[in-house]
């Protein structure tokens, strides 16, 4: 099942423990495929820069190198056209349903209340974690 995951839902997996991170392990185990775009990978990547996340960075033992390298071997990187129009308030949304079409994904994934409210978008339904792992049989 291949699916586009929000940049705020992916730092959480990769930080901390809860929803986020169990999903981050369905990826991990294969039970998920995921699609990123260079301009996901670059918010993804300007996010994790801030300073706020030194900290959960010590707490995990990782480091901002290890965790990109981490999930450049996690996604599949697509290119996506982009909308014909704007459809969220905020364009960096936009940027994910474009790839969502693009890569013909089964899901999206999001935090966002801007996406989850769409509740789906081209036929591609758009999940909180809780639904997505439910569908997939992790949560009861």
């Amino acid at each position: 099942m291949r699916v586009v995951i929000d940049t705020n839902l992916l730092l959480s997996g990769f930080l901390w423990q809860g929803l986020p991170h169990v999903l981050l392990g369905a990826v991990r185990q294969g039970r998920l495929r995921l699609v990123m775009s260079a301009q996901l990978l670059a918010e993804f990547t300007g996010v994790l820069g801030r300073s706020k996340f030194d900290s959960a960075l010590v707490r995990t033992d990782t480091s901002r190198e290890r965790l990109l390298q981490e999930l450049q071997r996690l996604v599949e990187m697509v290119e996506p056209e982009p909308l014909a129009q704007p459809v969220c308030r905020d364009p960096d949304d936009d940027a994910v349903l474009a790839l969502a079409v693009s890569a013909r994904v089964d899901w999206v994934v999001s935090g966002d209340d801007d996406l989850l409210v769409l509740h789906s978008y081209a036929s591609i339904p758009i999940l909180s974690a809780n639904q997505a792992l439910r569908q997939l049989g992790l949560l009861a």
